[in-house]
C-alpha cells in the first residue's frame, strides 16, 4: 500500500531540514527491526559519502515506501530525541493501517512503541532474547493493576536482567490498551541523595507536563515535598490509569517518594522494599538469571550462527558466566569480532584470575571479572586507556560525550564513537532517550574497574580535575546542560578523590562557586558537600568551613526561590569577621563600579543571629519536631500529615512518611532511637522503623478523638509508650508495643488532655489537661498520685484555664506547667507554686521545655502582634530572662533542647523548623523595636527613634546601634513617635490618647499634651520645630504650639485619621480617612478648606506631587485618583489593581505616580496621561503567594527618577524605565511598614516585624 499523500507532501515540505539534522545511522537502527527498511538498503545508504548524503538517500527511499515506514521513521526519531522534528510529522501521522499491520507482533506495533518511547522506556539492547515464562509473569501481575492501584516488585542478584525484562513486560498492546491507556513513564533511580531524587522527580513531572496539552506549571518544584504533591496531581489526575516504572531502587526512602496510590512497577536487589509503602503489592522473583538455551541464544544472536550451529564449547561458556546476561553480552560481543576465539575465551573465564577484595553475597564475581578482562584486553592501547578513565565515575551517574571530551580533550563527535563501540561491545550502556545520548556503566562494571585500578585510582580523579581546569581556565561551565550538571555535581567529588586539597580548599572557599552551584542545583548539595567534606577542609581553616555552612544552612530557603536572589546581596549581611562577607563586599565594590547596586547592613553587629540552621521540611504549620537521643536528628510533623527525618547538621532529609491520613500532632523517638511514635487528629497512634521507614504498629481502637501527644519513657529497659487524647474519659493510656491493646488507662480528666511527660526516672506520667489541672500517674499502677491545681494560680479571673504542657526539671522535684500567658513552676512533693513567669497578656504560652542538662527553661509563644520575639529562655534559678529568640514570623508550636543541652528546637506555624546554639544566646538579644519609627539624616549621621518591646522609647544612633536615649517605661503603649532637629526633641504618641515631648538626649520631658481622647496613630513636626501636629482614631487632628500647650482641633473626619500631610509651606495640610474623604485644612487657622468624597472605600494613601500641582490616593477600592491641588476636581482615575492599593509615590519630575497593592505589584503610571506605563517585573510569586512577600507599604524614587525603592515582605529596588528588579534585600522578618530613605538615595532605613533594625547602606 503507497504512503498517504498527507504523509507524503509532510516529508517533502520538510525534507530539508530533516536531511541537515537527522543522524541516519542510529534511526535505521529502528527501521531495521521494524521490518520496513532491509539490510542492504541500509548498507546503500551507509556507502554515502557525508550524513547529510545519507539522510538524502534515506528520505529518497522512504518518499516510495508505504504508511508503516512513515510511521517506522517517525517512532524512531522520538526514540532517538529529535522531538521537535518528530513533532512536524505527527500531525500527518497515517491512521489508517490495517488490522494485520496494527498486531502484527503485539509488542511491535506503531501505538506501543509510541507510548514506550514518549515515556522514556529503554529499547531492547542490542541483542535481545526473549524469556517469555519471566515476561508473562511479570504480566500477569501487571493485569491485577488493572482495577486498582498497587506495586509490582521484580527483584533479583546484580545483573541478573531485571532492567530488561521490566522493559519487555510493558512491550504489549493489549497490557497498555486494557490496564494503561494513560502510558508507561520510566524513571531509571539506582543509589541516590534526596537533592538527587529531587531531580528526578522534577524531571519526570517536566515529562509529564510536556507531554500534556495545557501549559506546564511555571517552575520546577523546588522541594521534595513540593516535587511529590506535583506528581502526585499528574499521576492521579492527569495520568489516572499509567504505569510507572522505578528502575533499580536501593533504599525504602526513597521509595517512599513514589508512595503516590498509583500504579508502579519496580526493580531491585531488596525484596522486602515495597514492605514500607501502602496498597496491593505484587512480586516476581529473577532467580539465578538465563536458563543455558537462553544463554546459548544470544550467543547465537551476536555471532549469527544458527542454535544448532554452535560449537559444543559454547555450554561451556553459558554455563562459566552463571547466567548473567550481562556476562554473556560481553563475551558474545567479543566472538562478534573474533568467531574463532570460542576456546580461547572459555579458557579466560576458567581462569580465576582475578581476586576481589570485597565479595558480594548475592552475586559470584568470577565470571564477569573474566568476561571483563578479556573485552578489554582486546582492546587497542588507547580505547583501553580511555575505558579505564571511565572508574572515576560514581554508581548509577550517567554522563554526556561531552564530559569525555573534555575528559580526552577529544571533538565530541570522536568521542561518540568511541563510546559507540564501547556499547557495542556490552562494556558501556547508552541512555538514548536524552539528547544528548548519556552513558553509564552497570555498577558490577563499575565495581570491577574501581577493583582493578584501586592503586591509581587517586591519578584518575587527578587527571579529571586538570583537564576540567583546562578546558574551563578560571570560568566554570553555567550553561545548565547534562554536562555542566555533571561538573557542579561531582567536581569537588573528584578534587576529594584525587586528594587536591588546595584546589578543593579554593573552590569550596569561594562564593562564586556556592553561587553557581545553588543556582544551578539548589542549597541541599552545597550543605551536604560541607559536610561530607568537612575533615578536610577543617584541615585549612575550620573557620571559614564554618562560616561558609552557615551561610548556607541560613539562606538555604532564600536559595531555592526563583529568580534566583543575588547571592552577594546575601552574603553582605553576614558577620564583619566571615570571608563570606569578605569576598562579597569585594565583588560588590567592583560590580559597583558597572552601576550594580548593592547595599550593607551597616549596624547588622547589633543583631547577634542565634539559629544555627533554619529547615523548611513541611507545607502547612509543623506542630512537633523531637531530637533523637544522640542529637544527630531531627523529626518533625505537622499539618501536611507527613513525618519526616533530617540531619541535625545540614537539613538534608533522611526519611518521608505520609504518616497519617489527618495532621500529624506529634512525633517522639525512642530511647535507642530506632523507633519514632507518632499521633494524629485521625485517631490513631502509629510506631515506625526508623532505619527502614517500616509501620510497625498501629493502634487505632482505643482513641475515639484526636491524639494529641506521645512520647516514649526515658529508658529502653521497660519501653513504654504514653499517649493522651481529646476523648472525655478514657484519655490518657501506655502502651506496651508487643500487645495489641493499651496496657494501662489513667482515669483523672474528664476533659481533653493536651500533653503527657514521663518523669526522668520514668516513675511517674504528668498529664496536662483543659479542666485546669495537671495529674501525676503512677507509671506501674496508673493510679493517681497527686493533682497540681494549676488554675488556682489564675483566681483573679473566672475564664477557663487550658494546660498546654508541663515539663520536668533534670532532678525530678520540680514541674513547669504552662497555662495561658505563663509558666508555673511547682515542687512535685508539696505541690506549692515556688515562681510565675508571666508574660504579655495578648501572648499564649504554647509549650515549654526544660534543659535536661541547667536551669534553662524554653518558652514558646503565640504571637498576637504584640510579643515580636515567640521564643524566650528563662534562668528558672534567678528567675530572669536570659534571651529572646528572634526569627520564627508565626505561633511556635514546640520547643525542645537536645538531650546535652548543647542546642534547642523550635518548630512553628510560620512552617520553618530553627536550630539555635544554646551557648551563644545573649540577654542583648532581648531587646527589638517597633516598626512605627522616624529618622533623621544629618550628613553621615542616621538617628532612629522608635518604641521597644518593653514600651520604652529609644533613640539609637542607626549606624552603631548605640542608643543615645532611652526613656523609662511607659503606662500606655506607644503608637507614634517623630523627631525634631531643632530643639533637639522627640515626641510620642499613646495608646491612651496621650502625646509627650522629650529632649534628647537628656530625656527630660519638655511637655505632656493633653486632648486626644483615642490611640494617637501619627505624629509630625514642623519644620521650624514649634509646631507638632498628631491625629488619632477619634477621628480629629490637632495643632499644638506644644512649648505652650496651645492647641487647635480640626474635626470634620468619621473615622481614623491614620495619617496626613503638611504641604511644602507648611501653611496647609491634607488629611486623609477611612471615610474615604480627603481635607485641606489652613494650619494656622484651623480652617477647612477643601473637602471631598474620594473613594467609596477607606483611603490607605495619599501624596501630594512635587511641584504642588497634583495630589494622589489610593483605596481599599482597589483604585488610586489623581485630582489636582487648585480644583479639587478628579484629573484620572487609575484602574487596573486586583487589591487593595496601599501606597503611592510621585517621581521628583511630577511626571509619574507609582502605586502598590496588597498582592505585591507596583504600576508605574505617566500623570499627564493617566495611563499605565509600565507593571514592575512580575517574575514569579514567593513562598507568601505574593509578588513582594506581601502588601507593598512604602515606596521613594530616586533624586533623578531613575530609581524606585518599595517596601512590602522584604526590600526591592526597580529600574524605573523597564520596571525590572535590580536588587533584593530579604530581612529577618516580614511585614515592613515603611522604609525611611536619605536625600541622596544612598541610605535606607526599616524595622521588620520581629524587631530588627536595619540600617542599609549603598556600596560604592
Amino acid at each position: 500500500m503507497a504512503m498517504e499523500e498527507g504523509a507524503r507532501s509532510c516529508l517533502m515540505r520538510f525534507r530539508h531540514r530533516l536531511e541537515d539534522d537527522i543522524k541516519p545511522s542510529y534511526l535505521m537502527d529502528h527501521m531495521v527491526s521494524d521490518g520496513v527498511l532491509t539490510a542492504d538498503e541500509e548498507e546503500r545508504i551507509k556507502n554515502q559519502p557525508t550524513r547529510k548524503d545519507q539522510a538524502a538517500a534515506l528520505l529518497a527511499l522512504l518518499l516510495r515506501k508505504d504508511n508503516r515506514a512513515y510511521i517506522s521513521f517517525y517512532n524512531a526519531m522520538v526514540n532517538e530525541g529529535y522531538n521537535d522534528l518528530a513533532n512536524l510529522l505527527h500531525r500527518d501521522l497515517p491512521h489508517g493501517l490495517p488490522e494485520g499491520h496494527k498486531r502484527s507482533t503485539d509488542c511491535c506495533t506503531p501505538y506501543v512503541q509510541t507510548v514506550l518511547s514518549e515515556g522514556g522506556v529503554p529499547q531492547r539492547p542490542v541483542v535481545f532474547v526473549n524469556r517469555p515464562e519471566l515476561v508473562n509473569r511479570v504480566r500477569e501481575k501487571l493485569y491485577r493493576l488493572q482495577k486498582e492501584p498497587g506495586w509490582v516488585t521484580v527483584f533479583g542478584m546484580a545483573g541478573s536482567g531485571k532492567s530488561v525484562l521490566a522493559a519487555e513486560a510493558a512491550r504489549h498492546h493489549g497490557l497498555i490498551e486494557e490496564c494503561f491507556p494513560g502510558g508507561i513513564h520510566w524513571l531509571s533511580i539506582g543509589q541516590l541523595d534526596k537533592p538527587d531524587l529531587l531531580v528526578k522527580i522534577q524531571s519526570l513531572c517536566f515529562r509529564l507536563e510536556q507531554s500534556l496539552d495545557s501549559q506546564p506549571l511555571h517552575r520546577p518544584p523546588n522541594s521534595l515535598d513540593e516535587a511529590k504533591e506535583r506528581l502526585r496531581f499528574l499521576m492521579l489526575r492527569r495520568y489516572p490509569r499509567s504505569l510507572l516504572i522505578l528502575d533499580d531502587i536501593w533504599d525504602s526512602s526513597v521509595l517512599k517518594a513514589f508512595d503516590l496510590h498509583c500504579r508502579i512497577l519496580l526493580t531491585t536487589r531488596n525484596r522486602s522494599l515495597a514492605d514500607s509503602v501502602c496498597g496491593s503489592r505484587y512480586e516476581v522473583e529473577v532467580e539465578s538469571g538465563l536458563d543455558e538455551n537462553k544463554g546459548l541464544e544470544i550467543l547465537a544472536l551476536y555471532t549469527e550462527t544458527k542454535l544448532q550451529g554452535l560449537p559444543e564449547v559454547a555450554r561451556s561458556i553459558v554455563r562459566e558466566c552463571k547466567g548473567s546476561p550481562l556476562v554473556v553480552s560481553l563475551i558474545g560481543a567479543l566472538l562478534r569480532e573474533k568467531p574463532d576465539r570460542w576456546r580461547y575465551y572459555l579458557g579466560q573465564l576458567q581462569q580465576k584470575q582475578f581476586k576481589r577484595i570485597r565479595k558480594s553475597s548475592s552475586y559470584d564475581y568470577d565470571a564477569l571479572d573474566q568476561a571483563m578482562a578479556a573485552s578489554i584486553q582486546v582492546l587497542p592501547d588507547e580505547r583501553r586507556e580511555f575505558y579505564k578513565d571511565l572508574t572515576v565515575l560514581e554508581k548509577d551517574t550517567k554522563v554526556p560525550a561531552k564530559v569525555l571530551s573534555v575528559l580526552w580533550d577529544l571533538e565530541t563527535e570522536e568521542v561518540e564513537d568511541i563510546l559507540e563501540e564501547f556499547v557495542n561491545k556490552s562494556l558501556l550502556f547508552v541512555d538514548s532517550h536524552n539528547k544528548p545520548y548519556l552513558y553509564y556503566l552497570h555498577d558490577l562494571q563499575l565495581d570491577f574497574l574501581v577493583e582493578q585500578n584501586h592503586s591509581q585510582l587517586q591519578s584518575l580523579h587527578n587527571k579529571v580535575v586538570h583537564q576540567y581546569q583546562q578546558h574551563y581556565k578560571d570560568a566554570h561551565s553555567t550553561s545548565g546542560d547534562e554536562e555542566c550538571l555533571y561538573w557542579i555535581r561531582f567536581l569537588t567529588y573528584h578534587m576529594a578523590k584525587a586528594n587536591l586539597f588546595q584546589e578543593l580548599y579554593s573552590l569550596m572557599f569561594s562564593l562564586d562557586w556556592v553561587s553557581t552551584k545553588a543556582q544551578l542545583m539548589g542549597p541541599a548539595y552545597l550543605i551536604n558537600d560541607y559536610v561530607e567534606y568537612g575533615p578536610i577542609l577543617d584541615k585549612e581553616n575550620s573557620e571559614t568551613r564554618s562560616q561558609f555552612q552557615e551561610f548556607l544552612s541560613l539562606n538555604g530557603h532564600h536559595l531555592e526561590q526563583r529568580p534566583f536572589p543575588d547571592v552577594v546581596q546575601l552574603a553582605l549581611s553576614q558577620p564583619r569577621t566571615s570571608e563570606v562577607y569578605r569576598q562579597a563586599l569585594l565583588q560588590a565594590r567592583d560590580r559597583a563600579t558597572t552601576g550594580k547596586l548593592y547595599f550593607e547592613w551597616l549596624n547588622k553587629s547589633s543583631v547577634e543571629s542565634l539559629s544555627r540552621l533554619v529547615i523548611h521540611p513541611h507545607q502547612g504549620s509543623i506542630y512537633s519536631a523531637c531530637f533523637s537521643q544522640d542529637g544527630a536528628t531531627i523529626a518533625s510533623s505537622g499539618a501536611s500529615k507527613t513525618l519526616k527525618v533530617f540531619k541535625s547538621t545540614s537539613g538534608e532529609k533522611l526519611m518521608e512518611i505520609q504518616a497519617h491520613d489527618d495532621e500529624v500532632l506529634c512525633c517522639a523517638f525512642s530511647p535507642d532511637d530506632r523507633l519514632l511514635a507518632t499521633c494524629s487528629s485521625d485517631r490513631k497512634v502509629k510506631v515506625w522503623n526508623v532505619e527502614r521507614a517500616l509501620l510497625l504498629r498501629v493502634f487505632e481502637e482505643e482513641h475515639e478523638e484526636q491524639v494529641n501527644h506521645c512520647q516514649f519513657t526515658n529508658a529502653a529497659r521497660r519501653l513504654l509508650l504514653a499517649t493522651c487524647s481529646n476523648d472525655k474519659f478514657l484519655n490518657t493510656k501506655l502502651w506496651n508495643l508487643n500487645k495489641p491493646s493499651s496496657q494501662n488507662t489513667m482515669f483523672g480528666h474528664f476533659e481533653p488532655v493536651n500533653h503527657c511527660c514521663f518523669s526522668p526516672d520514668d516513675t511517674h506520667l504528668s498529664t496536662s489537661s483543659n479542666d485546669g489541672t495537671v495529674k501525676l500517674f503512677h507509671v506501674s499502677s496508673a493510679n493517681e498520685w497527686k493533682t497540681i491545681n494549676v488554675s488556682d494560680a489564675f483566681a483573679e479571673s473566672d475564664a477557663e484555664v487550658l494546660v498546654k504542657c508541663s515539663t520536668w526539671t533534670a532532678d525530678g522535684k520540680r514541674i513547669i506547667c504552662a497555662a495561658r500567658n505563663a509558666a508555673l513552676v511547682f515542687d512535685v512533693e508539696t505541690s506549692d507554686m515556688l515562681l510565675e513567669i508571666r508574660t504579655n497578656r495578648l501572648s499564649t504560652v504554647q509549650y515549654c521545655h526544660a534543659c535536661p542538662t541547667s536551669n534553662l527553661l524554653a518558652i514558646a509563644f503565640s504571637n498576637y502582634g504584640v510579643e515580636q520575639c515567640v521564643l524566650q529562655l528563662w534562668d528558672l534559678e534567678a528567675n530572669k530572662k536570659m534571651a529572646d529568640c528572634s526569627g520564627h514570623l508565626s505561633w511556635v508550636q514546640r520547643v525542645q533542647f537536645s538531650p546535652d543541652g548543647s542546642q534547642l528546637l523550635s518548630c512553628s506555624d510560620d512552617q520553618t523548623v530553627r536550630l539555635w546554639e544554646t551557648n551563644k544566646v545573649h540577654t542583648t538579644s532581648a531587646v527589638c523595636l517597633k516598626r512605627d519609627s522616624d529618622v533623621l539624616f544629618n550628613d553621615d549621621e542616621v538617628v532612629v527613634s522608635a518604641a521597644d518591646n518593653c514600651n520604652r522609647l529609644q533613640v539609637r544612633d542607626g549606624r552603631t546601634g548605640s542608643v543615645l536615649f532611652q526613656s523609662e517605661e511607659k503606662p500606655s503603649r506607644i503608637r507614634c513617635t517623630c523627631m525634631c532637629k531643632r530643639p533637639s526633641a522627640v515626641a510620642l504618641g499613646q495608646e491612651d490618647g496621650t502625646v509627650q515631648v522629650l529632649e534628647v538626649p537628656s530625656g527630660k520631658l519638655l511637655a505632656t499634651l493633653l486632648g486626644h481622647t483615642k490611640p494617637v496613630l501619627h505624629c509630625r513636626f514642623s519644620q521650624s520645630g514649634q509646631t507638632l501636629l498628631t491625629s488619632s482614631e477619634d477621628t480629629t487632628i490637632r495643632v499644638w504650639r506644644w512649648q505652650s500647650a496651645e492647641c487647635r482641633v480640626l474635626q470634620g473626619h468619621k473615622e481614623q485619621v491614620r495619617c496626613f500631610s503638611l504641604l511644602p509651606d507648611d501653611a496647609k495640610l491634607l488629611s486623609w480617612s477611612f471615610d474615604g474623604t480627603v481635607k485641606m485644612w489652613d494650619v494656622e487657622s484651623g480652617e477647612q478648606l477643601q473637602d471631598i468624597e474620594a473613594h467609596r472605600g477607606a483611603i490607605l494613601s495619599c501624596r501630594v506631587s512635587p511641584d504642588g500641582s497634583l495630589f494622589a490616593t489610593t483605596s481599599a477600592d482597589n483604585t488610586a485618583k489623581l485630582w489636582h491641588c487648585e480644583s479639587w476636581k478628579c484629573v484620572h482615575t487609575l484602574s487596573g489593581h486586583q487589591d487593595c492599593v496601599r501606597s503611592c509615590r510621585f517621581s521628583w519630575d511630577s511626571r509619574r505616580l507609582a502605586t502598590g497593592d496588597d498582592n505585591g505589584e507596583i504600576r508605574l503610571w505617566s500623570v499627564k496621561e493617566g495611563c499605565l506605563l509600565r507593571i514592575c517585573s512580575r517574575d514569579g510569586k514567593d513562598g507568601m503567594d505574593s509578588l513582594h512577600g506581601g502588601w507593598v507599604t512604602d515606596l521613594h524614587f530616586s533624586p533623578d527618577d531613575a530609581l524606585l525603592v518599595s517596601t512590602g515582605g522584604y526590600i526591592k529596588w526597580w529600574d524605573v524605565e523597564t520596571g525590572e528588579a535590580l536588587q533584593t534585600f530579604f530581612t529577618t522578618g516580614t511585614a515592613l511598614k515603611r522604609i525611611h530613605v536619605s536625600s541622596d538615595f544612598s541610605t535606607f532605613v526599616t524595622i521588620d516585624s520581629i524587631g530588627i533594625l536595619y540600617i542599609l547602606q549603598r556600596v560604592v
